[in-house]
């Protein structure tokens, strides 16, 4: 019997060459369609006859293309796999080993055979999507772009809303420990394998497929899969979805859980979540931000909002928008639609609606997006919704169940779409790839084109009033103003400007309220509530002062910290005006100084401080800290109670592990403020 030949597999130099040695791995990890050196002893004969075999998945076939057997050649064979000689000695020999450039990707093992003698394993090693090559599906030709969407482990996310946009650090950590094989048994868990494992693994070389499978199993619906979803307000039992501030604590719960769902996510979660997954698998991705974002229960592209008497939003229809909502794009090529529509690829694994049964959706290129190109694999007509939906606002009795139209907005939808810079800590405006210029006849046309191709036409349904009840126009008009900070802890100063559009005066009877609401918009408390009635003179505009103290909302604020201020103008003889604001505070200012030069194992101090903004004690405060290659794992420090304006700072020690820009992420939490986030770049020298 032959013996076990010992294998060298060269991980440094394999791994440099590869741009896989961010991975902290015993195994080789190398990417497809690029050669990498292996050298082995135990062979007897001299390597001419040597048989390699690389196999992958449980029954490994030709036909599936999860078994290559490939002898020793003298080149690189352009399809399949091949083996190149390097050297040899009296007792080893190198070979240089190369995968085509549609290899499925995951975990193959390697085994060798000489002459009549049965195959000897050499082991196994991980086989990756390769953005630096030219032929890859998801090659990426600049190489800045490969660096920030494949190898960055630090990232963004844009919140808030559209009037004031606001940002938290993540951390991805999608080259940390154990996180490659989390992934790579993400995908042995999918419905898709546990239905057919064969079929399943041989469409891993596709990243069309592994993009849709990944965005239904980063949510928990339908398969277990890595995280559960809750926009209740409540989240008992689990994590506030606003306090994580990475994925690798999540994506290790999943796997010590017995891979059980973790709780809770919100969208920026799980766009997160499949950031890294792509990213370690070699998809290039990012996420974005799309503020106002609609979600279209019913396909119509049209989004209808309640309201009562009193402007009460009221949760009626499926529809709804969103303050903000936190997608993915990843890239590579469109073979199934054609080249103009290669390049970004919108994943969304937020469970909103079904598709194909399950809770997935896209890939839906970006360019089939902007054209309206609804008929497009996969979930286009979704996207464009988010993106493009007009937005339908009524007053509804619930005694007689009449809805009228107050009015109705085609450029609400879709603001400010944003994305991280590469190389840079800045937000990317991207509006202007997702859709042509609002109000523009180019951005009206493709909007018809969308609608006609989804089959609703011209008109508008039924159910909507007539067109000319649409077109009466209002006589007067209102906005709300923010007068002074939006600051949890300070007073809310808001100022309501009315304004009378006709040449007579008006009566007006005005019911305001604000409700405290999740960043879907959805309400959870009444915080104030107050009417007025008023006289406008022709013309005239008037400003009412409205003041909510800290002590009204405190209790009632969700730890999104967004409050909805309506006002419903019931202009005598007139039609209804509807004047709304969202609006989101922003937590008091924590700070992060590095005492002294960061070095590779050497131990610095940090330093966080926090004063305390309001006249009473804050107390369960916690500060959570995190940083790839700064420090293992997630520290987690016990803080005193602070006194009305007490200044409170906290040291701690890192240990840098590797070189370069790095970034740490704090995140401080106490019974008044949850998750005040901050992060600070760390520049580590050797």
């Amino acid at each position: 019997a032959a013996t076990q030949p010992s294998t060298n597999w060269h991980l440094k130099e394999n791994a440099r060459e590869h741009h896989t040695s961010k991975f902290s791995s015993e195994e080789l990890i190398v990417r497809r369609g690029q050669a990498f050196t292996i050298t082995f002893n135990g062979t007897e004969r001299p390597e001419q006859n040597l048989i390699f075999i690389a196999e992958t998945g449980p029954k490994p076939s030709k036909a599936t293309k999860t078994l290559a057997t490939f002898d020793v050649s003298s080149s690189v064979s352009k399809e399949g796999w091949s083996a190149v000689p390097q050297s040899s000695s009296s007792n080893s020999v190198s070979i240089s080993i190369s995968s085509p450039h549609n290899a499925v990707i995951g975990r193959y093992r390697l085994s060798v055979q000489s002459g009549s003698s049965s195959p000897a394993s050499l082991g196994t090693f991980v086989l990756l999507f390769n953005p630096w090559s030219s032929g890859d599906d998801v090659f990426m030709p600049n190489n800045a772009e490969c660096e920030e969407y494949v190898l960055e482990e630090f990232g963004i996310i844009f919140a808030g809303n559209k009037n004031h946009i606001s940002s938290f650090g993540w951390n991805f950590g999608q080259f940390q420990g154990d996180i490659l094989n989390i992934c790579l048994s993400i995908l042995d868990r999918s419905l898709y394998y546990r239905q057919d494992p064969v079929t399943d693994v041989s469409h891993r070389h596709d990243p069309k497929y592994l993009g849709r499978v990944l965005s239904a199993m980063v949510n928990g619906n339908d398969d277990q899969g890595v995280v559960l979803g809750n926009w209740s307000g409540k989240y008992e039992g689990g994590k506030n979805p606003s306090s994580w501030t990475g994925s690798g604590e999540i994506l290790q719960s999943w796997k010590k859980s017995g891979f059980k769902p973790v709780k809770y996510g919100q969208c920026w979660v799980f766009a997160a979540v499949l950031t890294t997954v792509l990213r370690c698998l070699g998809i290039p991705t990012r996420t974005i931000t799309n503020f106002s974002s609609a979600h279209d229960a019913d396909g119509n592209l049209r989004v209808d909002e309640f309201y009562d008497a009193d402007g009460n939003h009221l949760e009626r229809g499926a529809d709804s928008v969103w303050n903000f909502h936190v997608w993915n794009e990843s890239w590579f090529t469109r073979n199934d639609l054609g080249p103009s529509y290669s390049g970004w690829q919108v994943l969304d694994a937020t469970p909103q609606e079904q598709s194909g049964g399950i809770y997935q959706c896209g890939p839906a290129s970006r360019h089939a997006v902007k054209e309206g190109e609804v008929d497009l694999d996969y979930d286009v007509p979704f996207v464009f919704a988010e993106v493009n939906a007009d937005c339908m606002y009524w007053n509804y009795d619930s005694a007689t169940g009449k809805k009228t139209l107050i009015f109705s907005k085609s450029t609400e939808i879709g603001d400010s779409i944003s994305t991280k810079a590469v190389g840079r800590d800045d937000r990317v405006d991207v509006t202007s790839d997702y859709k042509y210029e609002e109000g523009s006849a180019k951005e009206r046309d493709v909007f018809k084109k969308a609608r006609k191709k989804l089959g609703l036409g011209d008109k508008f349904d039924p159910t909507a009033p007539k067109l000319e009840e649409i077109e009466q126009k209002p006589d007067i008009s209102g906005k709300f103003k923010v007068a002074g900070s939006l600051e949890v802890g300070k007073d809310l100063s808001l100022l309501l400007v009315l304004e009378n559009l006709q040449s007579d005066a008006k009566t007006v009877k005005v019911n305001m309220t604000a409700w405290s609401t999740l960043y879907t918009r959805r309400r959870v408390n009444e915080i104030w509530k107050d009417s007025i009635s008023v006289t406008l003179a022709p013309k005239e505009e008037k400003q009412f002062p409205i003041k909510i103290k800290y002590p009204e909302y405190q209790q009632q604020l969700t730890t999104d910290k967004t409050i909805q201020v309506t006002a419903l103008c019931h202009v005598e003889d007139g039609i209804q005006v509807l004047v709304q604001r969202n609006i989101a505070l922003d937590n008091p200012a924590i700070d992060i100084q590095v005492l002294g030069e960061a070095k590779v194992n050497k131990e610095v101090f940090v330093e966080v401080a926090f004063t305390n903004p309001i006249d009473a004690e804050v107390k369960d405060c916690v500060l959570q800290v995190e940083g790839s290659d700064l420090l293992q794992g997630i520290l987690e420090l016990r803080i005193p109670p602070l006194k009305a304006s007490e200044k409170s700072s906290t040291k701690f020690k890192i240990t840098p592990s590797e070189a370069g820009p790095k970034h740490l992420l704090v995140n401080f939490s106490c019974d008044k403020f949850p998750d005040i986030k901050t992060f600070k770049m760390v520049n580590v020298i050797n």
